[in-house]
């Protein structure tokens, strides 16, 4: 394992100490891969003392367990491979496992009620404390190794749908294209998608959560494509609009033109020490005072990416938190006509101070209205 995941299990076991945990047991997924580098974890538990040993159970380890062929392995780092059976509990063991003190901290979000009970009875009479969101906090400022691989991400979504503009798109269904996007990504090096790719077309295009179906293209339709890249297990998001045909109408041009005014005020207004509200009053401000000559409906939204799409922080016009630097966020904003369709334009950016050029943008294809 990584000098990087051992100072992150050291940030954690810090934060335990703080708030008078002995231990704590991780097991949502992400969280698991950020603090071991291990994919496939089915969870981790560590103890808070100082110099003492995490524990990571595997899928692999229960296999080979069963079959005799393995047992707890040291794999450096402070870090121990424990061997299980098949039917066991990952959660279950490791709170059996993790020695000393009187209290431990669970993933209480992660967790079902009977595995919650199952842990309980396990760690037997020391106290059961929520860990809250404790890790995802942790996750939310990037080093350097992970905005690197939020880069790449962000290529290999361009790329992907660069190569998708090159080609005909008119007559092909919705479906069709998602799943030529998907593939173009994994050509490319992707992991996979980092969500199913949306694509809307007609009435369907604008929309924030369109499931792409079996309506084909059509001359004069805006098509909108929503789109990431999961790479090494780090996700980007990206929303592009354009018209098939020979050019758009006046109206598209003019709802295209408002939406990306708004986006890019929103993607503006991302600044270290900004409120987690500030894009999205941004983007209000400049829809609310062309919106009237449509009348229209409009949304906009943005949150955290880096190992999961949606993670920490939030943005919106709720939200009480402060921006940090080297945090990479979603910003999109998106306008749809009820029974013509829209325009949505999203991107992924690391919020960077302005000594260092402003926020960073990781998806970079084109956001002009491109006649397909």
């Amino acid at each position: 394992m990584s000098d990087v995941h051992v100072e992150r299990r050291d940030r954690l076991r810090e934060r335990c100490s703080a708030t008078g945990l002995d231990a704590a047991l991780i097991t949502h997924p992400a969280n698991l891969r950020w603090l071991t580098g291990s994919a496939g974890g089915a969870g981790v538990g560590s103890d808070s003392a100082e110099g003492a040993r995490a524990l990571l159970v595997t899928p692999a380890a229960a296999v080979l367990a069963a079959a005799g062929l393995w047992s707890d392995a040291d794999l450096g780092g402070g870090l121990t491979r424990v061997g299980t059976g098949p039917a066991d509990d990952p959660a279950v063991v490791l709170a059996a496992r993790c020695s000393g003190g009187s209290s431990l901290g669970v993933e209480e979000h992660d967790l079902t009620v009977a595995r919650h009970r199952a842990v309980t009875a396990a760690a037997s009479l020391r106290q059961i404390r929520d860990l809250g969101c404790a890790v995802e906090q942790l996750r939310t400022v990037k080093d350097e190794q992970e905005l690197s691989l939020l880069r790449i991400a962000g290529e290999i979504a361009d790329q992907a749908l660069g190569e998708l503009l090159e080609s005909i798109v008119a007559g092909r269904t919705e479906r069709h294209l998602a799943m030529e996007l998907e593939r173009r990504m994994i050509d490319h090096g992707a992991d996979g998608a980092a969500f199913p790719v949306r694509v809307g077309t007609g009435d369907h295009s604008g929309r924030a959560a369109h499931a792409s179906g079996d309506r084909r293209v059509e001359e004069g339709d805006f098509l909108t494509v929503a789109l990431g890249a999961c790479y090494r297990g780090y996700r980007v998001s990206a929303t592009r609009t354009f018209v098939v045909g020979l050019g758009p109408a006046d109206w598209q041009a003019e709802l295209h033109r408002q939406v990306f005014s708004a986006q890019r005020a929103a993607r503006e207004a991302l600044a270290v020490g900004a409120g987690q509200d500030a894009a999205d009053r941004a983007a209000h401000r400049v829809l609310d005072s062309l919106g009237h000559a449509f009348g229209h409906p409009y949304d906009t939204s943005g949150a955290g990416v880096g190992l999961e799409i949606g993670e920490e922080p939030h943005l919106g016009l709720q939200e009480l938190g402060k921006l940090d630097n080297r945090v990479p966020v979603t910003v999109g904003v998106g306008v749809s006509l009820p029974g013509r369709g829209g325009v949505r334009i999203e991107d992924t950016l690391v919020v960077r101070p302005s000594e260092d050029g402003g926020p960073e943008l990781l998806t970079i294809t084109t956001k002009e209205l491109l006649a397909l």
